[in-house]
């Protein structure tokens, strides 16, 4: 009780930090990966409620992966559903339980972390790169629909594409989005430190959009086919008709087997450079390792 009271302050300053930060991430993340938006926020749910109260890593996050959103996209598209992408991540999570059960955590060590860390930095780029059109305003899920011309190359229709597509008041929204999340966290100040960027960026364009509704700004004016609508249902049965269930029947599908095993691996090495990164950083790691190591040396003598 006297640990529990003497933590709670900055437990619930912490928690307040990754609840702006995760719902948010949770949202997008789940927009950029083709799933249910619904999906992502019981994602965040889980990681944080049901994963962090059984875990015993005292600094380790859970939630919805950024790492895996273009395995994620191209599997859901592999496959055609949902509900089949669904068991492919059971089976990725018992893929797991049985190489934590072997002690399989040590194979981390034989991967070179610039490798990862160049297949992460490669999903950075891919999820970059999709999401920069709608930077513009330009909504469009696949731009390569099949009406190119032989003679004209796939990036430059791109382009024309979004220039013809452009919105001015979601390309302000973005460019002030962008500022205040990268100035704030250059010049925040040591009071806030903790307030994180990406959330005051959300927060302030969520504010850009009601003063172009405020000033009745025609033309600047975000549409509601242009934000982010979450399923609002009218009573709990509605409710309980959001969630989607695993279809067992894609059991025989070779396709769920390797999307499984793929998400199983990149998710676990994620994890692993994860807590390799983590405890670079930890300030009580160094003499956690030197009160081990003299014990160890106590018993040896």
């Amino acid at each position: 009780m006297q640990k529990l009271q003497a933590y709670l302050k900055s437990d619930i300053l912490s928690g307040l930090v990754v609840f702006l930060i995760s719902v948010p991430l949770c949202l997008g993340i789940a927009l950029a990966s083709g799933a249910p938006l619904f999906s992502g926020m019981i994602s965040g749910i889980i990681g944080g409620i049901v994963v962090g109260s059984i875990s015993k890593s005292p600094l380790s996050v859970s939630g919805p992966a950024a790492g895996l959103t273009a395995i994620v996209l191209s599997g859901i598209s592999t496959i055609g559903s949902f509900e089949g992408f669904l068991l492919a991540g059971i089976l990725a999570g018992i893929f797991q339980v049985i190489l934590g059960i072997v002690k399989a955590g040590t194979i981390g060590y034989y991967f070179p972390s610039n490798v990862i860390n160049g297949m992460l930095t490669a999903i950075g780029i891919i999820i970059i790169l999709k999401q920069l059109p709608h930077l513009f305003g330009y909504d469009a899920e696949s731009l390569s629909d099949g009406t190119l011309s032989p003679n004209e190359s796939h990036i430059t229709a791109t382009i024309e594409q979004v220039l013809n597509g452009i919105q001015p008041g979601i390309v302000i929204t973005s460019i002030v989005s962008l500022l205040v999340m990268v100035l704030w966290d250059k010049y925040k100040p040591e009071k806030l430190k903790l307030v994180p960027g990406a959330g005051l960026a959300v927060l302030t364009g969520v504010l850009v959009n009601f003063i172009f509704i405020y000033t009745a700004s025609k033309g600047l004016i975000i549409e509601s086919t242009h934000l982010v609508n979450l399923p609002i249902p009218e009573d709990f049965a509605s409710f309980l008709g959001q969630f989607a269930t695993p279809d067992f029947s894609y059991i025989v599908n070779k396709d769920i087997w390797i999307l499984a095993l793929t998400i199983g691996v990149v998710a676990s090495l994620e994890t692993l450079l994860t807590i390799e990164a983590t405890d670079k950083i930890d300030p009580e790691k160094d003499l956690q390792t030197a009160i081990e190591s003299y014990l160890h040396k106590a018993r040896v003598i």
